[in-house]
């Protein structure tokens, strides 16, 4: 209960700060700034690894959880609860956003700016990248440590800052999910449920092949219950 408890909470503020920084500069005529969002974004995954690593290795994202599953670091019996988990803590925090902002008409929902297509191939490789960086730094399932959260918060305001104006850079299945149920705003949300679990599973199959241990990356052999 304490690792979903984690996951419930970690993914709670994720959605809460990063989609709140969206409402906010909306309202406030731009006052946080693309660049302001984008740092949000990696900063508050970079506090909730230190926060939270050491007690449920902080995934916050169903598409990482899958992720060490794939590599072979995560037992399947934990997939079901964390992504529950990890969902129901992304809906309260657009809940509130909501009662907060009810005027706003998103709450920070992720939608392609242009064709489907390429917010769905953007948003793939994204993940990919993402979750490359996750599985080179963290340890076993769980990102913990100054270098897992330094790398994997920098890549994700990096990713956000540059790939944010076309697809949303979500790379997250629950982050994208909550405010899409809120508002009830459902087009195009195949994209940011399928792609980043694309774009996580070909980092895996990246990961074996370029890095040296047996499973991907260092603490791969660690047991996945860890």
């Amino acid at each position: 209960m304490r690792r979903l408890g984690a996951e419930f909470l970690g993914t709670f503020c994720l959605v809460f700060a990063g989609t709140g920084a969206i409402v906010i500069n909306d309202v406030s005529a731009g006052a946080v700034s693309h660049v302001g969002i984008a740092f949000t974004f990696g900063l508050i995954v970079l506090a909730m690894i230190y926060a939270l690593g050491e007690v449920s290795g902080a995934h916050l994202n169903p598409a990482v959880t899958i992720g060490f599953f794939l590599a072979r670091r995560f037992e399947g019996k934990w997939i079901a609860p964390y992504v529950a988990s990890q969902i129901l803590g992304a809906i309260p925090a657009s809940l509130i956003l909501g009662e907060m902002f009810p005027a706003h008409s998103t709450l920070g929902a992720t939608f392609p700016s242009g064709a489907e297509s390429q917010s769905f191939i953007l948003e793939t490789i994204l993940t990919f990248m993402l979750m490359f960086v996750i599985l080179s730094v963290s340890t076993g399932s769980k990102e913990k440590g100054v270098l897992a959260g330094v790398a994997i918060g920098a890549i994700i305001a990096l990713e956000a800052l540059f790939a944010g104006p076309i697809s949303g850079a979500s790379m997250n299945p629950a982050r994208s999910l909550a405010p899409a149920l809120v508002v009830m705003q459902l087009n195009s949300l195949w994209i940011y449920l399928s792609a980043p679990l694309l774009g996580a599973a070909v980092a895996v199959g990246a990961c074996r092949c370029i890095q040296a241990n047996g499973c991907c990356c260092p603490g791969a052999r660690e047991a996945a219950s860890t």
